[in-house]
């Protein structure tokens, strides 16, 4: 079910949101909400250059790898 929300913008802001959404032939709502989305997906995803970094990290794999091991087995220890 959708939800209605309300969003405060000062007149430049929403001028740009406007230009920008005319351009893509949609209604500011429709725009705020897909730009929404699509930022959420770029900072969730890790890029190719990033997983590079974490595939060739043998201390963080041999961590992971340990942990995962522990915590299938039930052992090991939470710390704050």
């Amino acid at each position: 079910m959708s939800k209605t929300v309300t969003l405060r913008l000062n007149n430049s802001l929403y001028e740009v949101f406007k230009k920008l959404a005319e351009e893509e032939n949609r209604s500011i709502s429709n725009f705020i909400e897909t730009a929404t989305i699509k930022y959420i997906e770029e900072i969730e995803n890790v890029d190719e250059f990033e997983m590079n970094e974490i595939r060739n990290n043998k201390s963080l794999n041999e961590s992971i790898r340990k942990g995962l091991k522990d915590a299938s087995s039930k052992a090991g220890r939470f710390s704050d």
